[in-house]
């Protein structure tokens, strides 16, 4: 029989936050994105990645759910699962799963599970450059937005965005470093990695990667389901060949009356009343998929989206346009071009019509959206403020 050597390398999954930004009613981590748990998800990478001990920092009251979870995605390697309980703060649950470290153990990563996606890759380039004799290291992304520094409402600045990166987890760090440094620490810091600077030791980068987003938001959690779920194999009606582009009518209607603020054309408009629907009730974007998959032979949005699927209860436009993007490839076919109108007598369209667009745009892909908005002269129920419509037409061209 085979001796399995101790492992070195420890992971940390900090798994004790509320998620109270998720409107969930059971711990962030345990909020499901398929059939598995976000915490489930998390475990996967770290088990994809070299051996190491796994130390699982649960919610008082479900280390019984989180040694499950462990357990089923450690397999063959179940000795090396440790489940704790955290503590009042991040910080304290971090604390808790130091105090768990076996004697033999070199290395700490301290990961996140709400970065439940984060790929295996980036655990070995974080524990590559601590074997190096980095003391404290962090994987970065690069900020692609342009960032204002605020007076209240107002712009009083640009940060120069080419000297920030975006700070993701597994951080690692050498692990008498990390215990001096949790010893040291005598307030709350927004990371392990500030502890250490706290502290007076240098913290090093690797490259993060996109996949290892954190689930904050309803918004955050949307994008997770859309890539964990298997995109189903889409068979076209017998003699029909995707040759030339092809041409699809999408329309949808909502009225006003939902929870919340009004979400349209993947934005949202603060101060506006809300549209009620299954999702967020973004007639638009509803639009928009229906008119792709008409386009592509593939249903109505109905088919795919429809009040029996829960994962898009509340869901926003950015979730059902990329999995319509992932129907219309399966099928093979990719968004041409989409054209949509909107009748409404609110909101005013027109000072924002060219960031609905490129949202629009953005989460078909890069392809080219274009937005019209119309009132109908106090005709109708859009022409009265009660709801809203939406008509598209999009244009999908086959990709083989």
């Amino acid at each position: 029989m085979s001796i399995v050597p101790v492992p070195r390398v420890a992971v940390i999954v900090v798994a004790a936050g509320s998620g109270t930004r998720l409107e969930s009613d059971v711990p962030k981590a345990f909020v499901g994105l398929d059939e598995h748990t976000i915490l489930r998800h998390a475990l996967r990478g770290v088990f994809d990645a070299p051996s190491a001990q796994v130390i699982v920092v649960a919610p008082a009251g479900r280390e019984g759910d989180a040694l499950t979870d462990a357990q089923e995605a450690a397999g063959d390697r179940r000795d090396l699962v440790t489940v704790v309980t955290g503590g009042s703060s991040r910080q304290a649950s971090v604390a808790a799963g130091i105090a768990a470290l076996w004697g033999d153990i070199e290395y700490v990563l301290v990961h996140d599970a709400a970065r439940a996606l984060t790929p295996p890759e980036v655990f070995s380039r974080v524990t590559a450059a601590l074997e190096a004799g980095a003391p404290g290291v962090v994987p970065v992304m690069p900020v692609v937005d342009t960032i204002r520094q605020m007076d209240g409402d107002a712009i009083v600045g640009v940060v120069d965005r080419a000297s920030l990166r975006a700070a993701q987890t597994p951080q690692g760090f050498a692990r008498g470093v990390l215990e001096r440094a949790y010893a040291l620490a005598d307030q709350e810091y927004t990371d392990d990695a500030a502890v250490l600077a706290a502290a007076g030791h240098t913290v090093t980068t690797v490259a993060g990667d996109p996949a290892a987003f954190k689930i904050t938001t309803r918004a955050d959690l949307e994008r997770a389901r859309t890539l964990v779920s298997p995109v189903p194999h889409v068979t076209l009606p017998a003699g029909d060949s995707p040759l030339s582009p092809r041409v699809g009518i999408g329309t949808d209607v909502h009225a006003f009356g939902g929870e919340g603020t009004l979400w349209l054309a993947g934005l949202e408009w603060p101060g506006e009343t809300a549209l009620s629907g299954h999702s967020d009730g973004d007639a638009v974007a509803h639009a928009i998929v229906d008119a792709l998959l008409a386009a592509a032979g593939l249903g109505d949005i109905g088919t795919h989206f429809g009040t029996d699927r829960p994962e898009y209860d509340g869901a926003h436009a950015e979730a059902f346009l990329d999995r319509t993007l992932a129907l219309l490839a399966e099928a093979g076919f990719r968004v041409g071009n989409v054209s949509v109108q909107v009748q409404a007598r609110r909101p005013r369209f027109a000072p924002r019509r060219a960031e609905a667009e490129a949202a629009l745009s953005r989460a078909l892909g890069g392809a080219p959206v274009s937005v019209s908005a119309t009132t109908t002269d106090g005709l109708g129920f859009t022409g009265s403020g009660e709801g809203v419509a939406a008509y598209a037409v999009a244009m999908v061209v086959p990709t083989r």
